[in-house]
């Protein structure tokens, strides 16, 4: 299950810079809608601009949260495992590599010896 667990972490920070270069990609078209705006004041440019700066934000957030997942995944970090769990599940709404990601997540997450992974380390001895 480590091969799993360091594969998931591979993955989630694969996907989560392709997420982060989607947003800069967004954010540089927004930057051109609004000069769009500043040259002719339109209504279309203005709305447009707004949706891209929108998806901007939202992609580099998604992105980051990946890439702070994939971290914490690779220090064995309990916290780690929960938000790579909920991105895992909303992932599955993404058609179709966010599903494979969801799943694989969720499968190697999910098990038993995947949960013994991110375990605090319990004292053994007798008190």
């Amino acid at each position: 299950m480590e091969r799993h667990v360091h594969l998931l972490g591979i993955l989630a920070s694969l996907w989560g810079a392709l997420a982060l270069l989607v947003g800069v990609s967004m954010l540089l078209m927004a930057i051109g809608a609004l000069v769009e705006v500043a040259d002719s004041a339109g209504l279309a440019a203005a709305l447009t601009a707004g949706l891209f700066l929108l998806v901007a934000a939202f992609a580099l957030i998604w992105g980051g949260a990946h890439l702070w997942a994939a971290i914490l995944l690779r220090k064995r970090k309990p916290f780690g495992r929960v938000l790579m769990l909920g991105l895992g599940v909303v992932n599955l709404l993404m058609l179709p590599i966010g599903t494979a990601l969801g799943v694989y997540a969720l499968w190697t997450l999910l098990t038993n010896d995947g949960r013994r992974l991110f375990e605090p380390a319990h004292a053994t001895a007798p008190r």
